[in-house]
């Protein structure tokens, strides 16, 4: 009788499916480093980082989350970065809420009042029956700069292996695309940041994080280098006089170098030709033209990468409310 060498083996059926939940730093920075590898980490949240770097940024989203009640992987899908801090999607924001065992009552949605779309969220506690509703009118997303309901804009297309801005292009613009669920979204946001304050532990939702960063830049409109003026560098020592320098100017009145890089003079040049843009269009064609992050970098100046962003998205808050529907 002969045997048969390659029997398959058989398949449990059934289970329970669980998370993969670390308990430590280390592992944490192991599930870190998996999800960079496989490219599922959020480019919104490690935008150019790559190594360990990357996964740090993951590990950070992932911790936060964890205070939250969300799995690892959740909390990726949840969480976005805006200037440089987490905040929630609003579909995460209701996540969170939902799972923290504290709802009584938690319904969004929309109508159609007198012509105009309302978003509403109406939430309710279980443990201290406090309740509360709000809505979010489509004269609010207006006024936001927020409604567009262009079905076609001018934008960046890529053609003969070159971007080029061309009119009469699809708007995928969430608020064009899925108005419904926006202001729907928009509402929970200041709904359940004030009657579950506790629960989402001070992380805004995306929204509120996009106005605070939208004030920021347009508390101030002076010029950089008026309003952020760079640290002053400490004078160097002079150089002993000489014959031929005995007679010349004081140093302090000298003109800087030829190929010296003039970095107050830069940033200048950048918000004057910004402040002469019409449209967002115009504004990312000017800073495309000048290539700050590169040339600064290139130049000693990393640090202000940063400043030079800031001048580009004040210009574009200034001319937000011009964009809407």
């Amino acid at each position: 009788m002969t045997m048969n060498a390659h029997v398959p083996a058989t398949l449990s059926a059934g289970g329970q499916v669980m998370a993969i939940v670390p308990q430590t730093f280390e592992e944490t920075m192991r599930v870190s480093r998996a999800v960079v590898a496989s490219g599922l980490a959020p480019s919104a949240l490690i935008g150019k980082k790559t190594g360990d770097d990357a996964a740090a940024a993951v590990a950070v989203c992932i911790m936060s989350g964890a205070e939250l009640g969300l799995k690892p992987m959740v909390s990726l899908r949840s969480f976005t970065v805006i200037n440089g801090k987490p905040a929630l999607y609003g579909d995460g924001l209701i996540n969170v809420v939902r799972q923290s065992g504290k709802v009584a009552l938690l319904k969004t949605g929309h109508e159609m009042r007198d012509g105009q779309m309302v978003g509403y969220c109406h939430a309710k506690r279980n443990d201290t029956g406090e309740e509360s509703r709000v809505e979010f009118t489509q004269a609010e997303a207006e006024r936001a700069g927020l409604w567009d309901n262009r079905p076609t804009i001018r934008k960046k297309v890529w053609e003969d292996n070159k971007p080029i801005w061309k009119e009469g292009q699809p708007n995928d613009a969430p608020w064009y695309k899925y108005p419904q669920r926006m202001i729907a979204w928009r509402a929970a946001g200041y709904c359940l940041r004030e009657l579950f304050g506790d629960v989402l532990g001070g992380i805004r939702d995306e929204f509120e994080a996009r106005d605070i960063a939208d004030a920021d830049e347009m508390r101030d409109v002076t010029p950089v280098s008026e309003s952020r003026p760079t640290p002053p560098k400490p004078p160097k020592p002079p150089a002993p006089p000489s014959a031929k320098t005995i007679d010349a100017e004081p140093a302090q009145d000298a003109q800087p170098a030829e190929n010296e890089f003039d970095l107050g003079g830069y940033l200048e040049e950048i918000e004057t030709a910004l402040g002469s843009a019409t449209d967002e269009a115009s504004v990312e064609e000017i800073w495309t033209d000048f290539d700050a992050p590169a040339t600064l970098e290139s130049e000693g100046h990393a640090d202000m990468i940063d400043a030079a962003f800031s001048i580009k998205e004040r210009r574009l808050a200034q001319l937000h409310p011009m964009n809407g529907g």
